[in-house]
């Protein structure tokens, strides 16, 4: 289970600076989630681990090993791309064995661990079918046993997901993430799809213009956003802006833009600061009429939608403000136009300093 560890790493093409100094390190036996929009860096930086990119400047280790030049048959990684790229003209069993055949490798000792590779997928019965006669989930399984039949012990996903449809992508993605596992893989995973990253990641590396913003686990990155860019990136969240009006203890006392204080623990912040408050929409309620909360807000249901599990609102406030509120199936169902109070908890809301260059620039994709 190899360790990868990239220091100071750029890449340019041309006049677009794909990756900025990127440094972090992926730990033994992880499952690591490469996220950011498109163009932020995350498959140029797979490329340059695997070997089929080299950076402009910067080092990539592998258990240890220097492998910044060295060539990818040297570096002992499986490669899988987002298209399924099998020999149309070979059966599965002949796509799996062709790495260790072209490689010399004992032939009795690569057949006995394919077969275990497969057995273990749950794959061993398609090993007689050609690709054109696999469902989409099945051929890409096929793919990643051919990226390891050589005994890579660091699995490279570039988007393995992406061609297929939602349902297989639903059950493909937990295969994978048990694959990694039970075989004391080591794995870097690049995706677009947050729901497919939070779920399957031990970690997940967030990207924008090839800077890493955060790298953390799912939990803190969605609950303790270290900045207000990742907070909106990952899930979504509703923004406020206030200003210190008073610091006591741990405490901040917060004038909101509607004129209502806000009591919330949080340290580092002077008076008069200015701030922005980040709320996800699950953490707001609607509150009835004869029950008034601390801190409410009233408006109108601009916009109504179904999104299975839940309803979600976008209100629009006195204040001019559209909160969006995400409310479970089951409960009273709003109308469009009907006047509403909501309302959230103040244990549950994140606060950054305000932007020097301003909230719409900070959450840019591209800087």
């Amino acid at each position: 289970m190899p360790e990868v560890k990239l220091v100071d790493v750029t890449k340019r093409f041309g006049d677009v600076h794909a990756l900025r100094g990127v440094s972090l390190t992926v730990k033994d036996g992880e499952y690591v989630c490469i996220l950011g929009p498109s163009g932020c860096g995350k498959s140029t930086l797979l490329r340059i681990i695997a070997g089929l990119l080299q950076p402009d400047s910067g080092s990539i280790y592998i258990d240890g090993r220097d492998v910044t030049y060295k060539p990818p048959e040297e570096r002992q990684v499986g490669f899988v791309f987002q298209n399924i790229a099998l020999f149309p003209h070979m059966d599965s069993w002949s796509n799996v064995t062709y790495g260790p055949v072209v490689k010399c490798m004992d032939r009795d000792t690569a057949y006995k661990a394919v077969r275990e590779l497969m057995v273990i997928l749950n794959i061993a019965k398609y090993s007689g079918l050609y690709p054109y006669e696999l469902s989409g989930g099945i051929a890409q399984m096929i793919a990643i046993v051919r990226a390891l039949a050589t005994g890579a012990k660091l699995l490279l996903l570039d988007e393995p997901l992406g061609a297929l449809d939602p349902r297989v992508r639903v059950n493909l993605k937990y295969e994978l993430r048990r694959m990694v596992k039970d075989l004391n893989l080591t794995a870097i995973h690049v995706t677009h799809n947050q729901e497919e990253a939070l779920t399957v990641a031990d970690r997940i590396v967030v990207m924008r213009s090839g800077i890493v913003e955060g790298f953390d686990t799912p939990e803190n990155l969605y609950w303790r956003p270290k900045n207000l860019f990742i907070a909106d990136f990952i899930g979504k969240v509703n923004i406020m802006r206030g200003v210190i009006s008073r610091v006591i203890g741990e405490k901040v006392l917060i004038s909101l833009t509607n004129g209502q204080l806000v009591e919330l623990h949080a340290e580092g912040f002077s008076e008069g600061d200015s701030v922005v408050l980040a709320i996800r929409p699950e953490n707001f309620e609607f509150s009835s009429d004869d029950v008034m909360q601390d801190i409410s807000l009233t408006g109108v249901v601009a916009r109504v939608r179904f999104m299975g599990e839940y309803y979600r609102y976008d209100v629009r406030t006195e204040a001019g403000e559209t909160i969006i509120v995400n409310y479970p199936v089951g409960g009273d169902v709003k109308k469009l136009g009907e006047k509403v109070r909501i309302w959230f908890n103040p244990e549950t809301v994140l606060i950054y300093p305000y932007p020097e260059k301003g909230i719409e620039k900070e959450l840019m994709v591209e800087i």
